[in-house]
């Protein structure tokens, strides 16, 4: 059964003092293609500024520094931001920045903003802090990239889908967002929302 709480920045230095890449995001065929998925998902060929919440240890970041010209990559975890910043030395389009969101935000506005592999950590409280927080870090006809793990995993507090149908909330009744495109694979969801 899953907790209720929030993981703590504790639990993932454990993850990742136990191995350096715990979720083999360098060497998983699974990864590869859902990396792949989730850069041919975005909706525009380039943007000025884009936001990745948990971006580990920065394969995907990677591959988003190229289509973002300004990209602020953030996680909880001194050891994974390590990793990433030398995985992208040569990048100076990226900022890496040691943040738990939703107690801290940046202060500007983004074109896009990429929500991987992370928001099933949060307490369900924590998730709609930061669904209401991402809302207003994006600009007018922004983008926002939802990609997500379905099964259960038991010291997660959230699904994936869970996680995704939060967000679909906002396209109902007054709606914040709109969807552009939704992917449901054998073990991840992929939604990507226009801010409206």
């Amino acid at each position: 059964m899953p907790i209720n709480t929030t993981l703590t920045t504790e639990y993932f230095d454990d993850v990742y003092a136990r191995k350096d890449d715990p979720w083999d995001f360098e060497t998983s065929e699974y990864e590869k293609n859902k990396y792949a998925d989730t850069v041919a998902a975005l909706s525009k060929e380039s943007y000025e500024t884009g936001f990745e919440i948990g971006c580990s240890i920065g394969v995907l970041t990677s591959m988003l520094a190229t289509k973002v010209k300004k990209l602020l990559a953030v996680d909880v975890s001194d050891v994974a931001l390590d990793k990433a910043r030398k995985r992208l030395s040569e990048n100076g389009n990226v900022e890496f920045r040691k943040m738990s969101v939703p107690a801290e935000l940046p202060d500007q506005k983004f074109d896009l903003i990429i929500v991987s592999e992370v928001g099933y950590y949060l307490s369900k409280e924590d998730l709609l802090k930061m669904r209401k927080e991402i809302v207003q870090h994006l600009n007018n006809g922004a983008s926002l990239l939802l990609v997500h793990w379905l099964p259960v995993v038991h010291d997660y507090p959230l699904t994936g889908d869970q996680v995704h149908e939060a967000f679909y909330d906002l396209t109902r009744d007054n709606p914040q967002l709109k969807i552009v495109t939704s992917s449901r694979k054998e073990k991840y969801r992929l939604d990507l929302f226009e801010k409206i």
